[in-house]
């Protein structure tokens, strides 16, 4: 199946600098954001279903719903770049994973965990990782549209930071305590997920900054910087054990 934000992407195609001997590694760049970003539409609306669905207030479904409006709209607006650089927004769709229903778990704490997985870890680190990058890049159209997609990303990570507090008020000492041992597994596939986006191999020159490529290494390292300095403390502070959890992940196999 593919993927097609031609139509979407065209109109808001930006200048970018032109920089041929990148072009083509820029290019690829853009297309893959452009796949991810618009397949996380469906992770959004399958939080959604999950927090409807377990009577929790309508509001939080609402603004589930509304941050898978904005996938699509940064799958697109990657669409737009890779348009710019002479490329075009068209591309093999991701085939949607099942959503994670955690049948082993108690209905709220089904909630934390994908909760937990999506905002308070993913997108933590999308909003590191995209802030960096627009860090670098010097001002102009892209920069701008970098800027309006790590905006939303900010606000995707501080709703988990908001709603999972709440969430767990409402649960008890077992629930907590299986939490825990959930980050485990979630922190592996947080790293396998991440590491396999961010390879060794990526060294692009100094102005690729530019076009908004960036150093695999720069990237990992920033990676583990998150998540030891901002989501481990973080969740510790909410009685998680997170930093028990990520010591006791599943390691990656070299």
């Amino acid at each position: 199946m593919l993927l097609d934000l031609r139509a979407e992407a065209r109109p808001l195609a930006p200048s970018v600098p032109s920089l041929p001997h990148l072009a083509a590694s820029a290019r690829a760049t853009w297309l893959g954001r452009m796949v991810s970003e618009h397949a996380s539409a469906h992770v959004f609306e399958g939080l959604a279903r999950q927090m409807n669905a377990v009577g929790l207030d309508a509001s939080l479904g609402a603004q589930c719903l509304t941050f898978a409006e904005e996938e699509r709209t940064h799958g697109a607006l990657c669409g737009a770049v890779v348009e710019a650089l002479g490329g075009e927004a068209i591309a093999p769709a991701l085939r949607p994973e099942p959503f994670p229903s955690h049948e082993d778990a108690t209905p709220i704490e089904g909630v934390l965990r994908n909760a937990l997985s999506i905002c308070c870890l993913s997108e933590t680190v999308a909003v590191s990782l995209i802030g960096a990058e627009r860090e670098e890049m010097p001002a102009g159209m892209l920069r701008a549209k970098l800027t309006r997609i790590w905006a939303d990303e900010i606000g995707h990570a501080r709703f988990g930071w908001v709603v999972v507090p709440r969430l767990l008020a409402r649960s008890g000492a077992q629930e907590r305590r299986r939490l825990g041992e959930y980050l485990a597994v979630a922190f592996a596939h947080l790293e396998r997920h991440e590491l396999a986006h961010l390879p060794l191999a990526a060294s692009p020159p100094p102005e690729g900054v530019a076009l908004g490529l960036c150093s695999g290494a720069d990237a990992r390292a920033l990676f583990y910087a998150t998540v030891a300095e901002v989501i481990v403390p973080r969740l510790d502070a909410l009685g998680l054990g997170a930093s028990e959890a990520w010591r006791k992940r599943p390691m990656l196999q070299s």
